[in-house]
């Protein structure tokens, strides 16, 4: 193993969610210089979060849902090509055979 590039230390980490208060004992290399007194009356080493599984929308469901039809008929607004009048791809490749049938017959 190469030297210098593992962590000194595996230990069990109080990692504390700041935005609703939830704190949970997890192990972790995670360097840090605060403790903290958990529910066992040991110390632990402090990681602070500022969001956690506790508190993101994706886990709490209080996930904001996308307009994606607002945002489809922006973009066709913003970027609308003027209309050309096109021939349809059948129409425009049956007309040269006719043509060229009208050009034998005479």
């Amino acid at each position: 193993m190469k030297k210098g590039i593992h962590p000194e230390e595996y230990r069990l980490v109080v990692f504390k969610d700041f935005s609703c208060d939830k704190t949970f004992l997890c192990r972790s290399a995670a360097p840090t210089s605060e403790t903290i007194q958990w529910e066992d009356g040991n110390e632990y080493p402090l990681i602070k979060l500022e969001i956690s599984s506790e508190s993101h929308p994706f886990y709490t469901g209080n996930d904001q849902l996308v307009d994606t039809a607002g945002r489809i008929e922006k973009f066709n607004k913003k970027y609308k090509r003027k209309a050309a009048v096109k021939k349809p791809v059948q129409e425009a490749a049956a007309e040269p055979v006719a043509q060229d049938a009208e050009k034998k017959a005479e």
